[in-house]
């Protein structure tokens, strides 16, 4: 009895911080490879067709936790045009949230190593929420008005800049807020814009071992800004093994392998260092990417991010 109270408050804080404090973006581990989902500008900068799927659990043994899943696909369409489709549906408690976006970038060679791209992002999501499947009962009214199929247009943009060994980008994947939200719903689908600063670098430190140090930094109005911060190695072109730390939430392994040249498969698992750890075993994510090149250029040089 006292842990399912525990657990309803835990559900209780959860909500709390994602609705009146906009942190409602789905997060990731290995946000690394999953560029697409925050930075429009990214769109066809891998010079091929990527494919990208990740399945992501959160706070395992936690009910209602959530639990997140990522489709991505860009390619370039011209020499220097880029178009990419996020697809997202995350799950949370009572709500469901299915996220449709198409990406489009512009590049210009910045110098003989660089290219800057510019991108814009337009799309939308569905939201749906039935308080019948959650831990509220109270007698607010809000929390007794299910929605049903609601629609918010998404609006977004960024730059990125990159070459062979290294990449910063800046993005607001959505400038739209809340005032797109009518009277019911104020509070409970409360969002406020994201700033996302991106980066990460690869050192060749012998010839069959490479190492890329990354971040992502995320600030919203309101709430405190949250910096994943990671390091992995990558061994004979085919082994990835690293960690990362996200401020305030949990501590991270990550391990990857390039099945093939076109294939790579990659595994996280984040311990939390929250209260949450009291209820939770922990966070898992799988991530399985598809990249449309060459034997001879994926054999020669897998990319690192």
């Amino acid at each position: 009895m006292v842990r399912r109270y525990n657990q309803i408050i835990a559900i209780l804080m959860l909500f709390i911080a994602n609705f009146m404090y906009g942190q409602q973006d789905p997060q990731y581990t290995q946000y690394m490879y999953n560029t697409l989902s925050v930075n429009s500008a990214y769109a066809g900068s891998a010079g091929h067709l990527t494919i990208t799927g990740i399945y992501r659990t959160q706070w395992v043994g936690l009910e209602g936790a959530p639990n997140t899943q990522s489709f991505t696909l860009d390619s370039p369409v011209g020499k220097n045009v880029g178009l990419g489709l996020s697809i997202v549906n995350d799950e949370i408690g009572p709500s469901e949230e299915q996220y449709v976006d198409l990406n489009f970038s512009y590049s210009i060679k910045a110098s003989d190593t660089y290219k800057l791209s510019f991108g814009v992002k337009g799309g939308g999501r569905v939201i749906n929420i039935d308080w019948s499947k959650g831990s509220f009962k109270d007698n607010d009214v809000q929390f007794q008005q299910n929605i049903q199929n609601k629609f918010l247009p998404v609006v977004g943009a960024g730059i990125y800049l990159h070459s062979e060994k290294s990449y910063l980008g800046l993005s607001v994947p959505n400038f739209l807020t809340d005032e797109r939200y009518d009277e019911v719903q104020e509070g409970l689908a409360d969002e406020r814009m994201h700033l996302f600063l991106i980066g990460g670098w690869v050192f060749d430190l012998s010839p069959s071992v490479k190492f890329k140090p990354a971040f992502l930094t995320k600030y919203v109005s309101g709430a405190p800004v949250i910096v994943d911060l990671s390091a992995n190695f990558m061994f004979n072109d085919k082994f990835r093994l690293g960690a990362s730390y996200r401020t305030g939430d949990s501590f991270s392994a990550l391990a990857g392998f390039q099945i093939t040249p076109q294939f790579l498969i990659g595994y996280t698992y984040d311990y939390t260092t929250t209260e949450l750890q009291k209820f939770s075993s922990g966070s898992h994510e799988i991530m399985l990417r598809f990249e449309l090149k060459s034997k001879e250029k994926g054999l020669k040089s897998p990319r690192f991010f």
